[in-house]
């Protein structure tokens, strides 16, 4: 029964060996780490314990240090030494090996160690260089786990993007032809070839998008390969994992170089003859004098919440601490067709758009606020990400519109 007892207190409940890297839910029970991430990575949200199916909300677990050192005695003391195995006698000292040389990487007894060969060298015991590399992986496997989610996450993007590319294209094709008519109605032949230059374009970019999406998978194929692996290598007796450590060490920071960047789809412009000309004769100044400075802004904060959702557990949702300028003019209009330019250059969060006097009066900047269309620009991973919320009684206010931007320049 004792020996039961021990086995329970020191093996995790998804794998059936004793823990690496465990750690404890709220509902008190424990399991490995990446035994957890992987259990967790075909599961729905919110998250569960594997056990009990109690919702867990703490996505960013800690290593449970107090089990950890027990696990670790228990591993060197227990009934189940799993990490063991038979001992190596020395063919020359007829010595036990116990210790490992750190230069040669071959494991001795006593008086080898003291020999003219391996005199000069640094040897530890077996079981604390064991442990030692034990750790260097589970490092490892940290690293690698988030270049899997990053992985993840870009080819969830690039997906969309190759989904919706299509349609952007006749977006834009569509918004081109009207403005050549705007100016001149017999520029038949400068309209025929941007437009050719848009058909040209969107094909390169496409076939970029495919094989981008195609590097991901094998990429994610390949990280969740060798992460088994290291799992697998850091439950290994410790004879097995120094044997394997050195050529383990090396495959894993191999696969997490040269990882697959996402594609930024964009079209080029190609100026329309006598468009500026015709959009001036419309020109108006608007002075922006209503100002304040705040280092509050809601609005960006419930888009870093809408970004930093299920599929993105690692995204950082906290507002920046930076002090944001409000500001709005005083022009009203009620209908007709509006065209502005605002220069957003240095800026990495910004939101421009349109309100009515009860919002101008409220100011509250939510994402939801009643009145206002915004068109917003929030920098996530190196990324600027382009959204527009508007008020639209039931149904969904924000749209991502990544994928659409022309030009964003920073």
């Amino acid at each position: 029964m004792g020996s039961i007892s021990f086995w329970n207190e020191f093996t995790c409940l998804l794998c059936a060996k004793y823990f690496i890297d465990p750690v404890t839910l709220i509902c008190q029970h424990s399991f490995c780490m990446p035994c957890l991430y992987l259990c967790w990575e075909e599961a729905k949200h919110p998250p569960r314990c594997p056990v009990c199916r109690e919702p867990s909300h703490h996505v960013n677990l800690k290593t449970n240090i107090v089990l950890k050192t027990k696990v670790f005695l228990a591993r060197r003391t227990g009934p189940y030494d799993l990490l063991s195995c038979a001992e190596e006698i020395c063919e020359i000292h007829m010595k036990t090996k116990n210790f490992f040389c750190e230069v040669t990487k071959n494991v001795l007894c006593l008086p080898c160690c003291k020999s003219e060969e391996h005199g000069a060298h640094r040897h530890c015991s077996i079981e604390w260089m064991a442990e030692k590399y034990r750790q260097k992986l589970l490092k490892q496997m940290r690293s690698m786990w988030q270049k899997i989610q990053e992985n993840k996450r870009n080819l969830k993007r690039e997906v969309s993007k190759l989904r919706t590319w299509e349609g952007y294209v006749t977006l834009c094709r569509n918004m081109i032809r009207p403005e050549y008519w705007k100016v001149c109605p017999f520029v038949y032949h400068e309209e025929k070839r941007y437009l050719g230059k848009i058909e040209e374009e969107s094909d390169e970019i496409f076939q970029q998008l495919k094989g981008t999406q195609h590097n991901m998978y094998l990429k994610g194929k390949l990280l969740s390969q060798i992460y088994e692996e290291l799992k697998e290598l850091c439950h290994k007796p410790d004879m097995e994992l120094l044997q394997h450590y050195d050529n383990m060490l090396k495959r894993s920071e191999s696969a997490q170089l040269h990882m697959p960047q996402p594609v930024v789809p964009q079209l080029s412009s190609w100026p329309i003859p006598g468009l500026v000309d015709w959009l001036n004769q419309f020109q108006v100044y608007i002075a922006l004098d209503n100002e304040i400075v705040t280092g509050h802004v809601p609005v960006f904060e419930d888009l870093r919440r809408l970004l930093a959702g299920p599929d993105h557990p690692g995204v950082d949702n906290t507002p920046p601490r930076s002090k944001y300028l409000l500001a709005w003019g005083a022009v009203s209009f009620t209908s007709g067709q509006h065209y502005w330019e605002v220069d957003v250059a240095g800026c990495c969060s910004w939101a421009i758009g349109f309100c009515n006097d009860s919002w101008a009066r409220k100011n509250d900047m939510v994402l939801d606020s009643e009145g206002i269309f915004l068109l917003l620009c929030i920098k996530e991973n190196n990324q600027c990400n382009l959204f527009f919320a508007l008020d639209i009684p039931d149904q969904g206010q924000v749209k991502n519109l990544t994928t659409g931007v022309r030009n964003i320049n920073n």
